[in-house]
């Protein structure tokens, strides 16, 4: 099922190093496939090592919660955003959006959680997640207690403590090994689509639909 023109992507090539470089400009730094961008090429590279982040993060962005699913995606892109990885940003980003149908509240809490329209609980529990990307050690007390007043349950902590330190690696892994980020916003639609409907399970088709957008080679 195609996803709709309703889906808002972020001005990819605004964000990248050189907007007039589009799609494979930036080689990977080892031998990855050449149509799988961005954390995916890594995932498939070692599938031992990307099973269980696979499923770690099918665990935590899509399993039972009383966080939903666009507030997680939330979380995971204002942490990418704040680490400034692109790919990430906005892949997650787009997939907020999947759910949201609004784009101006991923862009608000990217920019300030504390300003987004976002319920009293939400806006705590991503200033939690940008204290996790800063350092865990930065998360007080104060922002606790400020989380569990607005209503936050332990577990919601915890997930959201967990959620910001797994996109803060991802966000490193992703960038660390110089990752191609695709600039034609037709890869996030079909993305966030995917992300939505499928989740973080592994592509049935090993990726094989990904040759379209034609990323480029990969680095030696």
């Amino acid at each position: 099922m195609p996803l709709t023109n309703t889906v808002s992507v972020p001005p990819v090539c605004a964000l990248l190093p050189s907007a007039s470089c589009p799609k494979a400009a930036f080689m990977p730094y080892i031998l990855l496939e050449a149509h799988l961008p961005g954390v995916t090429g890594l995932l498939e590279y070692r599938k031992d090592t990307g099973a269980p982040l696979r499923e770690l993060t099918q665990l935590l962005l899509r399993g039972p919660s009383t966080l939903t699913e666009a507030e997680r995606e939330l979380i995971a892109a204002v942490v990418s955003h704040r680490n400034e990885c692109v790919y990430c940003t906005t892949s997650h980003t787009a997939a907020a959006n999947a759910y949201l149908e609004d784009p101006e509240t991923a862009e608000s809490a990217k920019r300030d959680p504390g300003s987004a329209p976002l319920g009293d609980k939400m806006k705590a529990l991503l200033t939690i997640a940008a204290r996790v990307q800063e350092s865990g050690k930065s998360v007080t007390q104060e922002v606790i207690d400020r989380a569990k007043k607005a209503g936050a349950t332990d577990r919601e902590l915890h997930d959201t403590v967990m959620i910001a330190a797994l996109f803060s690696f991802y966000n490193r892994y992703v960038d660390g090994l110089g990752t191609i980020a695709p600039t034609d916003p037709a890869y996030y639609r079909d993305l966030a689509e995917r992300l939505k409907t499928t989740g973080y399970y592994r592509a049935e088709d090993s990726y094989d639909h990904l040759k379209k957008f034609g990323y480029g080679g990969s680095g030696d």
